[in-house]
């Protein structure tokens, strides 16, 4: 029977996982809804009501992200990530060197960082072999999943994990015996098996690109007596009404090109303008302008002849050459674009940024560009400053996917990044720094280093995953406290009446792991933790047994889009659908735990 104290926490849990799955309040408010609800009902002092701010957990995961971040910086995975574009375009091949590169690289640091850095190498492997980026995506992503359960801070649930055991936190390669073991069967399955159960989207025309620019690029000229000379650009588009579905490319003036010219530049007679826009706008445009029109081609005729030769498509370097790029780029979950149209963030004016393109559920929008609401997964071509443009992607929110011809980061920093990291570990390894310690340690080195700015640090921490943490982490104690963990841990006990503990921990795992589906994983293992411990006690089952399957459940989130941000990431530039998951990923959950539960046993039992 119930008591109030468990009611009132089991209400509070109720609707906050209902809200997880409604997914239209952010997790993180969420999570702070729960934690002031527990709170104001007295179960939770309010001298411990943000204890969870200052939980090691959390500022591990925090360090982790800084970390991540500097080795990107660094170079690091750069280096790993050359040695893909050397394996051909067989997908067996693709997809093993894929999947064993991001797991790798999960393993040390933040799994959705991982998949990050070689998500831009999948798509340019996809479109140099003539294959959708289906093939390839969904197992990267999963290789992300499966690699970050391998070390201690490859994914934050292993660090939550760690912070329950009552014999000290586990260590760094703790997590390694089953973490190894699911990763390489996991690897081997997706290679063989696996990538033949993704969806085909079909395969990709002229190259795999899913923007064809240059049916949409044409030059117009400036007349000698036309008004708007010693004009603006930006007073040319706004007497025009034209800034929302006219892009300015270029300004080319006595055979000298400026790529994604100023607003403020002036124009003079004879100027060209290289300009992206449909034919209806284009007409409305030079109607209302009595601008010429220079040539009406795929690409620019000014640069076609000396592209053709130089990049083999007509127009396409003319777009890109110097100092501005041309580049495709997803936009994130967490993204601050989302729900806003490219007019009213003024990105030209604020950014640098020209949005030459959008694309959405594979295809791209005929709609005008500055009219159109941003979304989670929408792709972006956008154009800007070579020097600056994946730094302001990155502060946008969004990730970039592949440039007009791959290009890999500069070598930077990267054995300076990569021996500060190898020198924490080894300090965690051999027991004289606790991983809290050693971690931040190395991204306060870091910073000091140069390897990565302030700026930089700031914006690599997942603020909205560390106030999750936070948040949960008194919540999840009070399920414990109220003695609500021990409940559900005697109901669950009635479900594996008799049975062995194989049997209990494979209900554990695969409970586990249904809730990561649905909500974030740290959560998942937050709440499921506390309920492993006291099940574990009254069966008399080892604590670390129980525990290791929380934290194998929580990071193997396969069969949904919104179990993983990595699962979330691809789904645009892959253009899967919310069922297409489960047809890779049931079979993965079900190898994950037959392969688990034994190691499990046989390690920590």
């Amino acid at each position: 029977m119930l008591n109030t104290d468990q009611a009132i926490v089991f209400s509070i849990l109720g609707i906050a996982l209902v809200l997880f799955v409604w997914n239209r309040i952010r997790f993180d408010l969420v999570a702070l809804i729960a934690l002031l609800a527990v709170s104001i009902a007295g179960i939770v002092p309010v001298d411990q009501l943000f204890d969870g701010f200052s939980h090691p957990a959390v500022v591990t995961v925090a360090a982790v992200l800084v970390i991540s971040q500097g080795l990107v910086n660094g170079g690091v995975v750069d280096r790993l990530a050359r040695l893909l574009g050397k394996v051909g375009h067989r997908p067996t091949l693709q997809v093993l060197m894929l999947t064993s590169v991001v797991a790798l690289c999960s393993g040390f640091i933040n799994n959705v960082g991982a998949l990050a850095l070689l998500m831009p190498v999948a798509v340019w492997m996809s479109r140099e072999a003539g294959r959708s980026p289906s093939l390839l995506l969904m197992p990267l992503a999963f290789g992300s999943l499966l690699g970050g359960t391998m070390t201690l801070i490859g994914t934050p649930p292993n660090i939550i994990i760690a912070s329950y055991r009552e014999a000290g936190s586990f260590g760094m390669f703790d997590f390694a015996p089953v973490g190894l073991a699911i990763t390489l069967a996991g690897i081997c399955f997706i290679t063989l098996v696996g990538w033949r159960l993704t969806p085909r989207r079909g395969k990709p025309d002229d190259g795999g690109k899913l923007f064809s620019v240059g049916d949409y690029v044409t030059e117009l000229r400036v007349p000698e007596d036309s008004s708007h000379i010693g004009a603006t650009l930006h007073g040319l588009l706004t007497r025009a009404d034209a800034e929302k579905d006219v892009v300015v490319l270029a300004l080319i003036r006595d055979d000298k090109r400026s790529l994604a010219p100023s607003t403020f530049s002036v124009l003079r007679g004879d100027d060209l303008l290289l300009v992206e826009a449909d034919t209806d706008a284009l007409q409305d445009f030079l109607d209302s302008t009595g601008l010429e029109l220079a040539s009406v081609e795929e690409a620019s005729s000014e640069a076609s002849d000396q592209d053709e030769t130089e990049s083999g498509k007509p127009g396409e370097k003319s777009l890109s050459e110097g100092d501005v790029r041309l580049i495709e780029a997803v936009i994130t979950p967490e993204s601050g674009l989302i729900g806003k149209t490219a007019n009213r963030l003024n990105l030209r004016e604020q950014n640098g940024l020209n949005i030459v393109a959008i694309a959405r559920q594979g295809q791209r929008l005929q709609r005008r560009l500055g009219d159109i609401r941003f979304q989670a997964g929408d792709i972006l071509l956008v154009q800007g400053e070579e020097e600056t443009l994946r730094v302001t992607l990155q502060g946008l929110g969004c990730l970039p996917l592949a440039e007009r011809g791959l290009r890999f980061g500069r070598e930077r920093n990267s054995l300076l990044a990569g021996g500060l990291f190898i020198a924490a570990i080894a300090l965690i390894v051999v027991g004289w720094l606790s991983p809290p310690v050693a971690l931040v340690a190395c991204a306060v080195v870091m910073v000091l280093s140069k390897v990565l700015s302030n700026q930089e640090a700031y914006r690599a921490i997942d603020w909205p995953v560390i106030v999750l943490l936070a948040a949960m982490i008194p919540v999840g104690q009070a399920l414990e406290t109220t003695g609500g963990a021990e409940l559900i841990a005697s109901w669950m006990l009635m479900l594996g009446s008799g049975g062995d503990a194989w049997v209990v921990v494979t209900i554990v795992l695969t409970g586990t792991m249904l809730l990561s589906n649905v909500v974030n994983n740290a959560a998942a293992a937050i709440l499921v933790a506390p309920i492993a411990l006291s099940l574990s006690g009254q069966l008399g089952i080892a604590a670390d047994a129980m525990l290791m399957a929380v934290a194998v459940g929580a990071s193997c989130a396969f069969l949904t889009p919104v179990g993983h941000q990595s699962n979330a990431l691809v789904m645009e530039p892959g253009g899967y659908r919310f069922g297409d998951y489960w047809r890779l990923g049931l079979p993965l959950s079900l190898l994950v735990t037959v392969v688990a539960v034994p190691v499990i046993l046989a390690v920590w039992a």
